[in-house]
C-alpha cells in the first residue's frame, strides 16, 4: 500500500512552493515549506527526520532523514542529497507559470524542474518501489538550504560534524551522466573609492574608474598566467576561468568618477587552493593601486567552494558508471560535493536534469529521464544498503 503521493503529485507540490535563495534580501525566500513537505513524506516511509535551522532561523532549514542503521553503522550506507532552493526568476520570460508543474512537449516545465526539485520525488518513488526490501545499511536523505546563494546549508552540516554515511549521490543536473569532479568558485566584489572633481582639470579629483581600468588589466594578465600554469584536459574548458562580470561607476561624463565597483568570479581546477587564490587576488589589486591614493574594499559575495574530485577508483563512481552505462566525467559548475567529500563521504554528482536549461526561463525536465532515474537510484540503494 502506497504511503506517499504519486510521483507527479509530489513533483507538482514541490514546484508550487517558492524557495528562492539569493544574496539580495529583496529576492531571498524561506525554504521551510519545502522542508516540511519532504519531512512528512519521509516520515511516512519510516525515516527518522531531523530539521536543522540555519543560523538559528526557522525560515532556513536543512533536513536530515535516516532510515535504518544503528550507532555502529553511522558512517556506512548511502546518502542521497539535494538542495531545496532555486535561483530567482524573470516572470516575463516564462511561457508558463513557473510555480505550476506544466506537462507539454514531452517535458515538465517549472522553476526548479531541472535544478533540482525533481530529485526528491525520484527518491520517494524509488523507496515506494523498494518497500519490501530490507536494508541492512542506512539510507540518509539530505535536503539543504541556500545552495544557489551562500551554501550555508551544506556548511552548517559540515560544521555540525554529523555522521551521515559512506557514499553520497548529489542529484544535480548531469543528464544522468555520473560526474566525479568539478571546478571550484570564488565570487568577489571589488570597490574602489577615489574622489570627484570637475572633468576639465584631472588634478581636482582622483578617478576610481581609471584605477579600476588598471585593476582590470592586471587581472587579465593574472588570468593568462593561471591558464598557462594550470590545465586539465578532462574538462571541456581545460583551464581556470576568470570572468569580469559587472562594472559600475561614475554618474556623469563631466565629473571625475569617485566610486567604481567590479563583480568577478574565478573558477579553479582541482589542485588549486581557494584561500591562497583569494589572497593572491587581493595582493594583485592592492599592488596595482599602491601609491595612487585610491582606497579599495573587497567583499566576498559568499565564502567560495573548493573544486571537487572523487577518485575514479571509488566504489560510488564505479557503480554509478555500471548502472548508468556511462563513463564518469567532469563539469564546470559547482555543487555541494566538496563539503561532503571533506566530511569523508565519497561523492558522485548524478541527476536527470540538464544544466543548459537551468537558471533560465522555461526551465524543464525531460519526462523520459524520470523512469531511468528511478531505476538508477533503486539500483544504487540496493547495492549499497540492501541485505545481501
Amino acid at each position: 500500500m502506497r504511503k506517499t503521493p504519486e510521483f507527479e503529485d509530489c513533483f507538482a507540490e514541490l514546484i508550487s512552493l517558492p524557495s528562492v535563495s539569493c544574496v539580495n534580501p529583496e529576492h531571498d525566500q524561506s525554504n521551510r515549506r519545502v522542508i516540511d513537505v519532504l519531512a512528512n513524506w519521509l516520515d511516512a516511509l519510516g525515516f527518522a527526520c531531523e530539521i536543522m535551522p540555519i543560523n538559528d532561523s526557522p525560515e532556513k532549514c536543512n533536513l536530515i532523514a535516516r532510515l535504518g542503521g544503528g550507532q555502529t553503522e553511522q558512517n556506512s550506507g548511502l546518502v542521497l542529497s539535494g538542495h531545496t532552493d532555486t535561483v530567482p526568476y524573470d516572470a516575463n520570460g516564462w511561457n508558463t507559470d513557473p510555480f505550476k508543474l506544466t506537462k507539454k512537449n514531452e517535458n515538465y516545465y517549472g522553476l526548479g524542474t531541472a535544478d533540482m526539485k525533481n530529485f526528491f520525488p525520484i527518491i520517494v518513488e524509488a523507496l515506494e518501489r523498494l518497500s519490501d526490501v530490507k536494508f541492512s545499511k542506512p539510507i540518509t536523505v539530505v535536503a539543504t538550504a541556500d545552495e544557489e546563494s551562500t551554501m550555508s546549508g551544506a556548511r552548517a552540516i559540515q560544521q555540525a560534524n554529523k555522521p551521515l554515511g559512506r557514499y553520497c549521490i548529489i542529484g544535480e543536473p548531469t543528464g544522468l551522466i555520473p560526474r566525479h569532479m568539478h571546478k571550484g568558485i570564488i565570487i568577489e566584489k571589488i570597490h574602489i573609492q577615489g574622489y570627484s572633481g570637475h572633468s576639465s582639470d584631472p588634478s581636482l579629483g582622483n578617478s576610481a574608474l581609471e584605477g579600476m581600468n588598471d585593476v582590470l588589466n592586471a587581472l587579465r594578465r593574472w588570468r593568462d598566467e593561471l591558464q598557462t600554469e594550470f590545465q586539465n584536459d578532462k574538462f571541456k574548458i581545460p583551464v581556470p576561468t576568470l570572468n569580469l562580470g559587472s562594472i559600475q561607476g561614475g554618474d556623469s561624463a563631466n565629473r571625475i568618477c569617485a566610486n567604481c565597483e567590479l563583480l568577478m568570479d574565478l573558477r579553479m581546477l582541482p589542485g588549486m587552493e581557494l584561500e591562497p587564490l583569494k589572497q593572491k587576488l587581493y595582493r594583485i589589486v592592492n599592488d596595482t593601486l599602491a601609491g595612487s591614493g585610491l582606497k579599495v574594499e573587497f567583499n566576498s559575495l559568499f565564502n567560495g567552494t573548493r573544486p571537487m574530485q572523487t577518485s575514479t577508483d571509488s566504489e560510488i563512481i564505479k557503480i554509478s558508471e555500471k548502472v548508468t552505462q556511462q563513463i564518469s566525467s567532469s563539469v564546470a559548475f559547482g555543487t555541494e560535493g566538496p563539503f561532503f567529500n571533506d566530511m569523508g563521504l565519497e561523492t558522485v554528482i548524478l541527476g536527470p536534469g540538464d544544466i543548459h536549461v537551468a537558471h533560465q526561463p522555461n526551465e524543464y525536465l525531460q519526462i523520459n529521464r524520470i523512469e531511468p532515474s528511478i531505476n538508477i537510484i533503486s539500483k544504487m540503494m540496493n547495492h549499497f544498503c540492501a541485505s545481501k
